[in-house]
């Protein structure tokens, strides 16, 4: 074996040396880093999902959970009673509509010709009922039962009269005042449906038994208000008033009471609110009343103040996160009054952060 000379002794040592300054740096550094990255964590706040925040910083928060804005009525989805093929898309999206308006109208040829025959046979079975000789409780039956029947066909040309006029008010053909006038006369028409239904009934109760020809008169009259609701329902109206938030509905494409996907969207924009799911965990903390912090990660550095309004009785399973994948916290559902909403939109994810204060009151 060669023994090794002062200066090589001296090369390896600094050798040495080098490599264990090197070690001592990467571990300085890296420790900065783990350092630097925890304080910018805590500067980013409570964590945004769902549970109760444990950092000191964050005490004043007892729980915190994931949400989205929605309508103050929520949004209300708009299909079809009936299958049948779209014929006309009425409004659009950002369209305000009233209760009852027509929103879609199916191909509706077929249920046409069904009440046109149903509209025949009640007037021929109604030629040959007149030709009888009835007592004079009859005749007060018979008075009342026509003046139901002449009130439910005033209705049905009125809301006819309404969709027309509300077309040609959304195309610029016609006013306000026009549409004002068109559902006034609705609205009186269908109260005077109601005032003939109630004196029928009156009537009946003392009227000897109906005819044969009486009798065949009102099956026919009764087929008339089937063909006329299957008519009804190829044109799809609004329930509520609000505005058109999404339309799915294409003309010439088949809609069904199955499809998954609703034709329209819509929603009451006056106000809105949050819809959010706690933690079960954190669900023994809040009540209702709760004050709230509400903020968007798409609105940096905006705050806006809200109450709990409700907190659901039913513990179920989390829909889905952010990336659309099934959670499986178990969580309950909770709606937050906002005290100002103008700068957030529909659909937009929020986080609700629960007031320590709120606790303490």
């Amino acid at each position: 074996m060669i023994p090794h000379s002062k200066e090589h002794v001296k090369v390896m040592i600094k050798r040495k040396v080098k490599v264990a300054a090197s070690g001592i740096l990467y571990l300085i550094a890296v420790s900065a880093a783990l350092v630097i990255s925890g304080t910018s964590l805590e500067a980013q706040g409570p964590p945004t999902r769902s549970g109760t925040t444990n950092s000191d910083k964050d005490q004043h928060w007892l729980a915190s959970a994931e949400g989205r804005v929605e309508p103050l009525t929520g949004v209300i989805k708009v299909g079809v009673p009936a299958i049948g093929v779209i014929g006309e898309v009425l409004v659009k999206a950002n369209d305000n509509v009233f209760a009852g308006e027509a929103l879609i109208r199916l191909i509706d040829h077929e249920y046409r010709a069904r009440l046109a025959a149903a509209t025949a046979a009640v007037a021929l079975r109604k030629r040959a009922r007149d030709k009888e000789s009835v007592s004079s409780g009859a005749k007060a039956r018979r008075k009342a039962e026509d003046a139901v029947a002449e009130a439910e066909a005033a209705v049905s040309a009125s809301q006819s009269f309404v969709d027309k006029v509300a077309i040609e008010r959304r195309s610029g053909r016609g006013s306000d005042a026009d549409l004002d006038t068109a559902r006034s006369e609705l609205k009186r028409a269908q109260d005077r449906l109601k005032l003939q239904r109630g004196e029928l009934r009156g009537v009946e109760a003392d009227a000897p038994l109906p005819t044969f020809a009486e009798g065949e008169l009102n099956i026919v009259r009764s087929e008339l208000l089937v063909a006329q609701a299957s008519l009804d329902k190829m044109t799809i109206r609004a329930p509520t008033s609000g505005t058109i938030l999404q339309i799915n509905a294409k003309p010439g494409e088949l809609a069904s009471p199955s499809n998954t996907q609703p034709l329209v969207l819509l929603g009451d924009l006056s106000a809105l609110r949050v819809r959010a799911e706690v933690d079960e965990g954190d669900i023994g903390k809040i009540t209702v009343g709760h004050a709230v912090l509400v903020r968007a990660p798409a609105l940096r550095g905006r705050e806006i103040a809200g109450t709990d309004s409700f907190i659901a009785p039913l513990v179920e399973a989390e829909r889905t996160d952010g990336f659309g994948q099934h959670k499986k916290n178990d969580v309950v559902e909770v709606l937050i009054e906002l005290s100002e909403s103008a700068s957030l939109t529909v659909g937009m994810n929020v986080v609700v952060y629960f007031r320590q204060e709120s606790a303490s009151r």
